[in-house]
């Protein structure tokens, strides 16, 4: 079973389940958002995670085998520019806002970049009377660019 496949069995079933990935994070002991990565094979789950997603789903042993291995990152969409409105407005930002970004992390850090392997996010709900507002907060280690 290859990652696409996964994915596809593990949605289904968390779709027939009525699961949320709040839900599902708890059962497997982890955060949300990267419980969510695995299951659309962005990243992989080590096996005592894989099992007790598989159990709380229902799934069998060859969505299990496929969590637990190692994905090709990037591959969730299937294309450059993605065409989903919503995953679209995070391009869109790193677009209108990624040099700004670059360089405001460079100033405070030096040369380098933030981390996306030693890096957690969290996605949080903020009401507002002018309409609820998306809190999403992004934490990657910095890595300085090596001179030699």
């Amino acid at each position: 079973m290859n990652k696409q496949e996964m994915s596809a069995e593990i949605l289904a079933a968390k779709k027939r389940s009525g699961a949320s990935w709040a839900a599902l994070a708890e059962a497997v002991g982890a955060h949300e958002v990267w419980v969510a990565s695995c299951c659309y094979g962005e990243n992989s789950m080590p096996e005592p995670y894989a099992s007790k997603l598989c159990t709380a789903l229902k799934l069998t042993s060859e969505v299990k085998d496929a969590l637990v291995e190692y994905p090709v990152k990037g591959q969730s969409l299937g294309q450059l520019v993605p065409t989903d409105p919503l995953v679209y407005r995070f391009y869109e930002i790193l677009q209108v806002y990624g040099l700004t970004l670059k360089d405001v992390i460079q100033e405070k850090f030096g040369d380098g970049i933030m981390s996306a392997i030693d890096f957690t996010m969290d996605v949080q709900k903020q009401e507002d009377p002018k309409g609820d507002r998306v809190v999403v907060t992004m934490s990657g280690k910095f890595l300085p660019y090596k001179k030699w």
